[in-house]
């Protein structure tokens, strides 16, 4: 592979400037999106023309996006939101045109995007679906130290918890199911997947005492795939499914709702997840954390989770050809 992957800015008053150098040396050839102005004093590097023009060993390579405001780590402005969303676009651009391998996306802050640019996505994974064309996406959350692997998806991801028994049908969890099929074998090299979904009530249900969800909707849908050849087990109590001997019996989980997905990979392996958009026409990771506004500007920034979301987007790439 010798296209770059492209990292875009995120929010500019967080983490990311620092973390945009900082990953430096990982071994990943990327290219970083966003305003110079917003790069720690002092950080070597070069502006290119296009994604995988040549930068001196040991630079930067940016493709310059000018924002409204100069950023102070910390603080959001709102003036500097639309630029972060324009930044996200032209990355689709670029990957989409072939001119880049893959895309890994720094934290955004959604409440800053929403005040000073009227963002009407819930988040990242939300707005890319919606430059792709509206795609059918779910979202992964990957383990990269951690064995055996832990992967998640979320069936529901941004809604509050009372919204989700509603929320959960036989229709969108088939369809995560499907979607996430299909990306462990183009994505992951995996062949032959095995999948395990959870239950969306303690101890899956119990047979219907607990909850009639599990037999309602979900025994009959994977009775009905597990028909079609795909390999599926569940539903599953969540409780059990995530110490080292459950996750060896399968490559990855569907959870029911937000906080029962991420609350396991986020235990086990809080520097190393990696956030992953599976089911869009070009590869998208990101590092597993937000801004941290708190420790913004003062080179405490730990770049384990972008240097694992930019080694997993080149080890996607090199799969995908």
């Amino acid at each position: 592979m010798t296209k770059r992957i492209l990292l875009t800015c995120g929010e500019p008053a967080g983490i990311g400037p620092e973390l945009a150098i900082r990953a430096l040396g990982c071994g990943v050839d990327y290219a970083w999106i966003g305003d110079p102005r917003h790069l720690p004093e002092g950080a070597a590097f070069t502006e290119i023309a296009a994604p995988n023009d040549p930068v001196p060993t040991g630079h930067l390579p940016v493709l310059r996006h000018d924002f409204a405001h100069p950023a102070t780590p910390g603080r959001p402005d709102p003036a500097n939101a639309q630029g972060v969303i324009d930044v996200i676009a032209r990355a689709v651009d670029l990957v989409t045109r072939g001119e880049a391998a893959a895309i890994t996306t720094l934290p955004i802050n959604k409440q800053a995007l929403k005040e000073g640019a009227s963002f009407r996505f819930p988040g990242h994974t939300e707005y890319l679906a919606h430059l792709a064309g509206d795609v059918p996406v779910v979202m992964m959350l990957a383990s990269t130290s951690v064995s055996p692997p832990c992967r998640v998806v979320p069936a529901t991801i941004h809604i509050p918890l009372a919204e989700v028994p509603a929320a959960l049908t036989s229709d969108l969890l088939e369809q995560a199911i499907r979607i996430t099929h299909a990306a462990m074998i183009r994505d992951f090299g995996i062949t032959a997947p095995r999948l395990a979904v959870a239950g969306l009530n303690p101890h899956a249900g119990e047979g219907g005492t607990m909850g009639r969800e599990e037999s309602e909707r979900i025994v009959p849908l994977l009775d009905r795939l597990r028909g079609e050849g795909i390999d599926l087990a569940g539903p599953l109590p969540a409780d059990t499914m995530f110490h080292a001997p459950a996750r060896a019996r399968y490559d990855a989980a569907i959870c029911a709702y937000h906080d029962q997905a991420l609350i396991p990979i986020k235990t086990l392996d809080f520097a190393g997840g990696v956030n992953v958009t599976l089911g869009l026409p070009f590869i998208r990771t990101s590092p597993d954390h937000g801004t941290a506004f708190d420790i913004a500007g003062t080179g405490r920034a730990d770049p384990a989770s972008t240097i694992a979301a930019l080694r997993m987007a080149h080890d996607m790439a090199d799969k995908a050809g």
